[in-house]
């Protein structure tokens, strides 16, 4: 068990021991209560020290998480509240709290039809009826696609993920012509551009799998599962968007936007290492270092002619070529329509 939780127990062990108003608490029968209380939960013995609970008290005393406890001593050994209706579950919300509340409301009700959430609509149904914001329109909307292929996956991969377990996945990408069955150890679940994509591992090298090219999904009992114990910020931090290599080393990337576009970039870089290498009237030259992807290229193309990749040569002769590409499309296009 997490120290967070233990903690969280123990707190709430307290509480209901200090507006106990039957019953006189010693500082050791409180640590007593604390360790029957963990003792519960955990299912073995939990021995909670008397500084653990003494930093405790101090803890709900102070306004560190916002207790503010009247907790007193009487007769120099029994604990309470001073106020006899006090709980640390009873505390007082300003006007600007409601309002902060209010706003992460409107925000979680974006996701509640998304079927990872559905557990939640009661709850968030019960926070919008105790702080009354049911008549209050959402003012922040997230983009989200709600006809997207494969998100009645998420729940079976979600657990997958959570309980280790090994997954035959029916699958059929872009440019196969039949579906095939991958036995996958999955690691991670990953939103980029609006689609979903698990990271697992598949014949011992990891790989994405999106989540609208997957047919069928079952648990593979016979196979041991194997955690990379992945860490998310850890993983993706060299790439834009979701395809990683295990192989390549992130590039610098150096490329130039226009004047009137080079803005967009400024405040919203391409990658957290974007950097400014020059800046002129004509417009901006960044810098980013990341592995050449996919996504990477498609990010770029994006911008159409407003962007010029400069450095690596190899990248910039591939835009090179597909704009070329392209101008021929359109050339084609205007003959066959002469």
């Amino acid at each position: 068990m997490s120290s967070n939780k233990n903690a969280l127990i123990r707190y709430k062990t307290l509480d209901k021991c200090l507006k106990n108003k039957y019953r006189k608490y010693t500082l050791e029968d409180l640590i007593d209560e604390c360790s029957e209380a963990l003792f519960e939960y955990e299912g073995k013995e939990s021995y909670v020290s008397k500084r653990t609970v003494q930093l405790d008290l101090q803890n709900m005393r102070s306004e560190k998480f916002g207790y503010e406890a009247p907790i007193e001593v009487y007769d120099r050994k029994y604990y309470r509240y001073s106020d006899p209706d006090y709980s640390i579950h009873n505390i007082s919300v300003n006007e600007s709290d409601l309002k902060a509340m209010n706003n992460a409301i409107q925000i979680l009700k974006q996701f509640k039809d998304f079927s990872m959430f559905k557990e939640m609509n009661g709850v968030i149904q019960k926070l919008e009826d105790s702080i009354h914001s049911t008549s209050q329109k959402s003012i922040i909307h997230l983009d989200k696609n709600e006809q997207l292929k494969g998100l009645e996956y998420i729940d079976v991969l979600y657990d997958g993920i959570l309980n280790k377990k090994v997954l035959n996945i029916l699958y059929k990408s872009f440019t196969a012509r039949e579906s095939s069955i991958f036995v996958v150890h999955p690691q991670l679940l990953k939103e980029y551009n609006n689609r979903w994509f698990l990271i697992c591992l598949h014949k011992g090298k990891m790989c994405n799998l999106a989540l609208d090219r997957m047919e069928d999904i079952s648990v593979e009992d016979k196979v041991q599962y194997i955690d990379k114990n992945l860490d998310g910020d850890e993983y993706f931090k060299d790439i834009v968007g979701v395809t990683v290599s295990e192989t390549m080393a992130p590039r610098n990337v150096v490329f130039f936007v226009d004047a009137a576009n080079a803005p967009y970039v400024k405040t919203k870089p391409l990658h957290k290492s974007q950097e400014i290498l020059e800046e002129t009237d004509e417009g901006i030259l960044f810098k980013i270092c990341v592995q050449i992807n996919y996504e990477l290229e498609r990010l770029l193309l994006g911008f159409g002619d407003s962007l010029i990749v400069h450095k690596p040569r190899k990248l910039r002769l591939r835009m090179e070529e597909k704009f070329k590409t392209g101008k021929g499309n359109y050339d084609q296009l205007i003959i066959s329509e002469e």
